[in-house]
């Protein structure tokens, strides 16, 4: 069994153990539209949904690379006193705008990873293959830690 075979068999042991858990909604930026010549304002609609673990979002059939985590809320004035904040406010409207509910988690920007490229010696996201056994690199300084074990951590505190 190579790295992305072992790789697979965890996440589908995973999916079993979070079966019934609640799930959290993926979201990505809806192409802008004009409207009797006017733009609409931008938006991040939903277009899937997955358990959050740690790292990872593992969907149905697929898993990714967490990406931007923020809570939908609706806009309303607000004074900021950096920058960022305000353009995280803006995307949280942003998703409110596309359907989220009022303080729903939103994952945006989660990137799909190929557990094919495993079996080459490659890497996808945070994961790859250190000696045939699949790692996640749960942080940019941190080594590369077997998957397995970063599973089971991560499932426990559930």
């Amino acid at each position: 069994m190579d790295a992305s075979q072992r790789a697979a068999a965890l996440f589908g042991a995973a999916r079993a153990r979070l079966a019934g858990s609640p799930r959290e909604r993926l979201g990505d930026w809806a192409a802008s539209r004009k409207l009797l010549g006017f733009g609409r304002a931008p938006r991040i609609v939903p277009v899937g949904e997955a358990w959050h673990v740690g790292v990872l979002l593992i969907g149905d059939a697929e898993v990714y690379a967490t990406g931007e985590v923020l809570r939908a809320r609706t806009e309303a004035p607000r004074g900021y006193t950096a920058q960022s904040q305000r353009e995280r406010s803006e995307r949280a409207a942003a998703a409110a705008r596309g359907g989220f509910a009022d303080g729903e988690v939103v994952h945006v920007g989660a990137v799909p990873i190929e557990l094919d490229v495993l079996a080459r010696g490659e890497a996808s996201g945070p994961l790859s293959a250190v000696d045939g056994v699949p790692c996640v690199r749960w942080s940019a300084s941190a080594p590369p830690r077997p998957l397995a074990d970063y599973l089971d951590e991560q499932l426990s505190l559930r």
